[in-house]
């Protein structure tokens, strides 16, 4: 079974979403982002959601977890919650 690990930052809108990405993209460390911008209780984490496999997160996540680039940022990623950056750490 495929399991893989990830970060995210939870935002309320694809706007603030793009601007937390380029910071980033500008050198912004990414746990310290989550730990100040995400509406998730995960960023008092850094955004650290640990391992998981598929179908345990919402499909829209999965599918970037699952088929995306590791090691990137991906995202504004729009979910029922609002719009996430996700960080790949790991993929098997």
């Amino acid at each position: 079974m495929a399991k893989a690990a990830a970060s995210h930052i939870l935002l309320k809108t694809e706007e603030e979403c793009s601007n937390i990405k380029k910071q980033i993209e500008e050198g912004s460390d990414f746990a310290q982002m989550a730990k100040e911008h995400s509406r998730c209780p995960s960023g008092k984490q850094g955004g650290d959601l640990g391992e998981f496999s598929p179908g345990q997160m919402v499909k829209e996540f999965d599918e970037v977890v699952f088929s995306d680039e590791v090691g990137k940022v991906h995202g504004p990623v729009k979910t029922r919650f609002g719009y996430h950056l996700i960080f790949i750490t790991s993929r098997t």
